[in-house]
């Protein structure tokens, strides 16, 4: 009987086949995708793209989109003076004590959307009750319509608000989809949600 030496064995087989992982490209024109990236708000589809260096810088001049596209900011504001009572909050409607809120071009209205199992909901919003809050909070007329939202956080005993991307929304409501169990959600996606706010908190400026 012949014994054949492993690494022999080894080196008769046929290679494997080497997995080649497809690079990213940007959206807007098809250039390679660093890992990090911006992202561009697509008003007609009501998407959101992402964006390499080169378009980032372009459409960082102002109307450099026109009406079609507009780049998504970095800035996070935690607005640690919102005021915001129980009631203005029940005014809402909303059925969770997450959401966020932000200016439609396409709506032409304030939209307010929640994080749920099933992804972004969209909840009829109170517009008298939305305009009572604006009055006690003018830092939302500061709002960039489509790309920057109000976040509100007031599940489980938090009140914490921040001004802060768009894309850093549905982030939220993809970890959230991706980690609910059952029907209250299970302890993994409320650990996730606590990491996301740490995360959101450690980058956020303060409310000048």
């Amino acid at each position: 009987m012949s014994v054949t030496s492993p690494r022999l064995a080894s080196l008769a087989q046929p290679a494997a086949p080497v997995e080649t992982v497809a690079e990213e490209r940007c959206e807007l024109c098809g250039g390679v995708l660093p890992p990090q990236h911006r992202h561009v708000a697509d008003l007609e589809k009501q998407s959101l793209l992402c964006a390499c260096r080169a378009c980032v810088i372009l459409l960082g001049r102002p109307g450099a989109g026109g009406a079609h596209f507009r780049l998504v900011p970095e800035r996070v504001v935690l607005l640690d003076r919102f005021r915001l009572a129980d009631e203005q909050w029940a005014a809402l409607q909303l059925p969770v004590e997450l959401a966020f809120f932000f200016r439609s071009t396409p709506a032409g209205r304030v939209v307010a959307l929640y994080p749920s199992p099933l992804g972004a909901t969209e909840s009829q919003l109170e517009l008298g009750a939305w305009q009572e809050i604006e009055r006690d909070n003018p830092v939302l007329r500061e709002l960039e319509p489509d790309v920057q939202a109000l976040l509100a956080n007031r599940a489980r005993g938090a009140c914490e608000y921040y001004l802060c991307p768009i894309d850093s929304c549905y982030e939220l409501v993809a970890l959230i989809r991706a980690h609910w169990r059952g029907f209250a959600g299970g302890s993994d996606v409320w650990n996730e949600i606590a990491q996301f706010f740490e995360r959101l908190r450690a980058q956020a400026e303060t409310e000048p």
